[in-house]
C-alpha cells in the first residue's frame, strides 16, 4: 500500500520504517527540513538498537522516502498515519493535540481521492471524532475517514516490538477504513498475530488503560521495596514469585527510582485529567501520579542517607541518565530530579551514560560529563546507578574501587547485586532488600 506517515519522531520513524520493512511505499513527513536532511544523509534523529540499519535497507530497495512535503505525499496515499507529538499540555495536564489538529487539518486539504486517516499518535478518547470534524470543515468535499491504531512500542525494543507484537489494535466505525488497516498488517495476520478491531473510542482508551495499569505496577513494587527494606525481605524473591503467577506475569516488576519516558508520566496524566472531566475520577491513577512523583524525590534523600547524612563537598558519580537502557530519551527522566536535588545539597556530580549525554547537558547544568565509567568514578564518595545500561553490568569492579575515596555503590535499579561485589571490599546498597534478606532464588524448580 502507499502510505504516508506524518511525523518523523520516535513512533513515526519505528513504524514507518517498520512498514515499509514490509514491502509497503512509505514516505515520512516532517515540518523540520534539518531532520529530513539528516535522515536523508542516513543520520538519526533519536537512539534506538538496529534503526539506522533499518532505514538504509528500505531506503536503499526504494519503499521508503522522507520529505518536508506533506501534500505530495498525502496526495498519493491509501493510509495517512499521524504520528506527532502529544505532550502534556502546560498547565492542567491534558494532551496537547494542537500538532495532531494542525496536521489533520493540512492532511484535510492535501487529500485527493478516498483516503483513511489513522491516528498513531496517543490521544485522548474522543479525539477521532474531533478530527473528523475539524477535516470536514478545512475541506468539504474530502472523502476520508478518521481510525484508531494506538502503539504499543518500547523504547530499546522498538524494532521487535513492531515486528513481532503481541496484538495489533484498530479502532474504526468505517468497513472501509478497517479493511485498509486489515491490508497494511496482513502480513502480520497471517504469522498468527492477534488483530483486535474495536470502536475509535475504545482504541483511544485501551492505549492509555494499558500504559496506566503498567505504570501502576511499577509503581506497586517500588512501595513493597520500601516495606521491604523496614521487615527484612527481599523484593526481588517477592517479585520472582509474585511474575509466576499467570494472572500478574514477571513484566514490570523491577523497582527502581520512578517510571519516566515519553508515555508513562504524560499517559497517566492525561487519562487522569479525563477521567475527572468526565466525573469518573480514577483514585487508583491519581495515586499511582502522586507517588512516583514523590519517589524520585525520596531517591535523592536515600543516597545523601548512604552518605552518612550529607553529601556536602562530596562527589558523586552517576551512571545512567536516560529514563531506561538503550534509548537516548531524557523526557521525564528520574535523574533530572535526583541530580538538581544532589546538587542543591552540596554535591558534587560526575557523570556517564552512553547515549543521553547530549541532551542531558542542556537539562542538567553543572554536571561533569565523562567519557567512561571509570572516570566517572574518579576520586568520588559513591557511585549511584541509575539506568541499568548493560556495559554498566561488565565493569571491572576491582578496579572501578580503586579510582575512588569510598567504595560505595548505590544501586537504585538493583542492576548489579551485592554478591558480585564481595571480593571487591565495596559497601552495597541496593532497592528493596532488608537486612536479614538472603540472595535471590538462584533457580526455581518445579517438582
Amino acid at each position: 500500500m502507499r502510505i504516508a506517515m506524518i511525523g518523523a519522531g520516535y513512533v513515526g520513524l519505528v513504524s514507518g520504517t517498520c512498514m515499509a520493512s514490509d514491502g509497503h511505499h512509505v514516505t515520512i513527513v516532517d515540518v523540520d527540513p534539518r531532520k529530513i536532511a539528516r535522515l536523508n544523509d542516513g543520520l538519526m534523529p533519536v537512539y534506538e538498537p538496529g534503526l539506522d540499519g533499518l532505514v538504509s535497507a528500505t531506503v536503499h530497495s526504494g519503499h521508503l522516502h522522507f520529505t518536508t512535503e506533506l501534500a505530495s505525499a498525502v496526495a498519493g496515499a491509501d493510509v495517512v498515519f499521524i504520528a506527532v507529538g502529544t505532550p502534556s499540555r502546560r498547565g492542567d495536564g491534558h494532551a496537547d493535540l494542537r500538532y495532531v489538529e494542525a496536521a489533520a487539518e493540512e492532511i484535510a486539504c492535501a487529500m485527493q481521492g478516498y483516503t483513511v486517516v489513522v491516528t498513531k499518535s496517543t490521544v485522548p478518547v474522543g479525539t477521532g471524532h474531533r478530527l473528523a470534524e475539524l477535516m470536514a470543515r478545512a475541506n468539504p468535499d474530502a472523502q476520508f475517514d478518521v481510525a484508531s491504531n494506538p502503539e504499543f512500542l518500547r523504547e530499546g525494543s522498538a524494532l521487535e516490538d513492531f515486528r513481532n507484537p503481541d496484538r495489533i489494535l484498530i479502532g474504526s466505525n468505517s468497513d472501509q477504513a478497517s479493511a485498509a488497516l486489515r491490508q497494511v498488517y496482513q502480513s502480520y495476520v497471517d504469522r498468527g498475530i492477534p488483530l483486535v478491531e474495536t470502536g475509535i473510542e475504545t482504541a483511544e482508551l485501551a492505549k492509555y488503560a494499558a500504559n496506566a495499569f503498567l505504570a501502576t505496577k511499577i509503581t506497586f513494587i517500588n512501595e513493597m521495596a520500601d516495606l521491604c527494606e523496614r521487615v527484612g525481605a527481599d523484593v526481588r524473591d517477592i517479585a520472582t514469585v509474585m511474575g509466576m503467577d499467570p494472572r500478574i506475569g514477571a513484566s514490570f516488576l523491577r523497582p527502581g527510582p520512578g517510571y519516566g519516558g515519553s508515555c508513562f508520566p504524560k499517559d497517566t496524566t492525561a487519562l487522569m485529567r479525563t477521567a475527572q472531566e468526565a466525573g469518573v475520577p480514577l483514585r487508583l491513577v491519581e495515586s499511582t501520579v502522586m507517588v512516583n512523583e514523590t519517589r524520585k524525590g525520596t531517591m535523592a534523600g536515600r543516597i545523601i542517607r548512604e552518605c552518612g547524612g550529607s553529601v556536602r563537598g562530596r562527589t558523586i558519580a552517576v551512571l545512567g541518565v536516560s529514563f531506561k537502557p538503550d534509548t537516548d530519551d531524557m523526557r521525564d527522566a528520574p535523574s533530572l530530579t535526583i541530580i538538581p536535588a544532589l546538587q542543591d545539597a552540596g554535591a558534587t556530580i560526575r557523570a556517564f551514560d552512553p547515549a543521553a549525554m547530549l541532551d542531558a547537558s542542556a537539562q542538567l547544568p553543572g554536571v561533569v560529563w565523562c567519557g567512561n565509567p571509570y572516570e566517572t568514578a574518579h576520586d568520588a564518595d559513591a557511585v549511584v546507578v541509575l539506568t541499568e545500561w548493560s556495559e554498566f553490568l561488565t565493569l571491572d569492579f576491582t578496579a572501578l574501587a580503586a579510582t575512588m575515596r569510598t567504595p560505595l555503590l548505590i544501586d537504585l535499579r538493583n542492576a548489579i547485586g551485592a554478591e558480585r561485589l564481595e571480593r571487591a571490599e565495596w559497601r552495597y546498597r541496593g532497592i528493596g532488600r532488608g537486612e536479614g534478606s538472603r540472595p535471590p532464588l538462584p533457580r526455581l524448580t518445579l517438582l
